[in-house]
């Protein structure tokens, strides 16, 4: 399993989830996880998994100033509520390791 989907509306808006200001963006192992979430998540209706692909993954680290952070749902079924969060640096770390790019050392922690 090497690639990673979050949920995009048609218009363009990534689903995320208000945690006290800051959203997270939920990114799901598999497309069939994350419309199994969806089946929990009412708010997720309009939106459909998107392969989070170099230029997806750029859009969703630019948006809203960068300030967005993810986290990696574990089991699709439970309701989404923020679990863990990591900044947009570890996330692409996470993305690169599960394409297998090497990443170079030092990269951002």
């Amino acid at each position: 399993m090497k690639t990673l989907f979050a949920m995009r509306r048609a218009n363009g808006d990534w689903f995320s989830i208000d945690d006290g200001g800051a959203f997270r963006v939920p990114l799901f192992q598999s497309s069939g996880d994350a419309l199994l979430a969806r089946t929990q998540e009412t708010g997720m209706e309009c939106f459909r998994p998107v392969l989070l692909d170099a230029l997806a993954f750029e859009n969703l680290t630019t948006t809203d100033e960068g300030k967005a952070c993810f986290w990696l749902v574990a089991d699709p079924l439970r309701k989404l509520k923020p679990g863990p969060c990591f900044r947009p640096s570890a996330a692409g770390e996470v993305h690169r390791e599960r394409r297998g790019v090497q990443a170079k050392s030092g990269a951002a922690k």
